[in-house]
């Protein structure tokens, strides 16, 4: 007696109609040529939302946002200002991302800083010369910086913890330990506020030079370039690069991955140190829970978008802060609330991060599959978009 094996119907596997390709490669000048078509995108449907909320001619937004910016020469400081800060804490974050460690506690790392300067300026005016006082507020703040992100690095190394929760908890440490001491050092007592540090003395203030918008621009100059070449040329650098590539293989060449994770988080903690050090010693001359404002998850956005290259990170930077002071120009301008600012400026950068996505990948169609000649089977080929 003869089995009969039963045939059972083939099922058919049907191809999605799209697939999403990683690119390999893109000529530079393409890569910006969709980042400009992106920025005119974002322009033309924030002028569309603008008619259709506000009734506003959109060029006429458009001209305050670029008169916010650039209206008078103090304007224009300001904003080289606002991108040297930004760009300051930027830097810092970038070293640790490159290597694939998700620090996103800037935002306290500065704020501690910030805080331990404060502290060595009014408790210090009257015991030691201005010039230590000054001295030492900068070494305070980033010391405070390094060791608020040496606590996390030291955790990931040794237990293997999260690094993005564990950094992002310890902001709001460092939130709640700037409000306690902004009431405990209050002008007057009881006015939960610092108010100015040694305004009439000026100790522990960082000297100016030209104007008071200057020093700060130099600063973030020279630490550009210095970042610059640590991670392209130095050994530390190199090492960071195959880190975040991988950490086998990392190890398989004799890189000490957790030596290389707390040192690298060290000198991310003590550049946002100096950027804390900038705002109360040389811009605010106090300290507050608002002191940052949120600029350290900003940061994130600008090395991310700047692809963790320093020099391409000053545009992302400068669009940013330009974008920030233009949306406010608007809203004063216009009698509009900081909402719809936010909008136009939420818009903006949402086309800007979109177009990465089609640098760095490209879609492929599903075609008609053809019949082969010689045999029963067909072969689909793909078409590209």
């Amino acid at each position: 007696m003869t089995e009969q094996k039963t045939k059972q119907p083939v099922k058919k596997q049907h191809e999605p109609l799209l697939h999403i390709v990683k690119r390999s490669a893109i000529p530079f000048w393409q890569a910006w040529l969709i980042r400009i078509l992106a920025v005119v995108a974002a322009l033309i449907f924030g002028g569309l939302v603008t008619l259709l909320l506000t009734g506003e001619n959109p060029l006429a937004v458009y001209a305050t946002m670029i008169e916010g910016s650039f209206g008078t020469p103090r304007r224009i400081w300001t904003l080289l200002q606002g991108t040297a800060v930004l760009l300051c804490i930027a830097l810092a974050v970038t070293p640790a991302f490159k290597m694939r460690f998700w620090n996103t506690g800037a935002e306290g790392q500065v704020l501690i800083a910030g805080m331990a300067g404060a502290a060595c300026m009014l408790k210090l005016a009257d015991k030691i010369p201005a010039w230590a006082v000054l001295a030492v507020s900068i070494a305070a703040a980033v010391a405070a910086g390094a060791v608020w992100a040496l606590i996390p690095a030291l955790f990931k190394a040794r237990f293997g913890t999260n690094e993005t929760l564990f950094t992002l908890m310890m902001n709001y440490i460092a939130i709640q330990l700037v409000s306690y001491f902004s009431i405990l050092w209050a002008v007057p007592k009881g006015s939960g506020q610092i108010g100015m540090i040694n305004a009439t003395t000026k100790i522990g203030w960082l000297p100016q030079i030209g104007n008071k918008y200057l020093l700060s621009i130099l600063i973030a100059a020279v630490l550009t370039l210095a970042m610059f070449i640590y991670l392209k040329y130095s050994k530390h650098g190199y090492e960071i690069s195959v880190v975040g590539e991988s950490e086998n293989t990392a190890r398989y060449i004799g890189i000490n991955v957790k030596k290389v994770v707390i040192r690298t988080m060290l000198l991310s903690g003590a550049v946002c140190g100096l950027a804390g050090a900038l705002l109360v010693l040389g811009i605010d001359h106090t300290v507050s829970t608002h002191t940052v404002g949120g600029q350290g998850f900003t940061a994130i956005l600008v090395s991310w978008l700047g692809k963790f290259n320093p020099f391409y990170m000053i545009l992302t930077s400068f669009l940013i802060i330009f974008l920030q002071k233009g949306a406010g120009e608007i809203s004063s301008k216009f009698s509009l609330n900081d909402s719809f600012s936010e909008i136009i400026t939420g818009i903006i950068i949402f086309f800007i991060i979109g177009c990465e996505f089609f640098i760095n990948y490209r879609i492929v169609l599903r075609a008609k599959a053809k019949p082969m000649l010689g045999t029963g089977q067909s072969r689909a080929k793909g078409g590209q978009a």
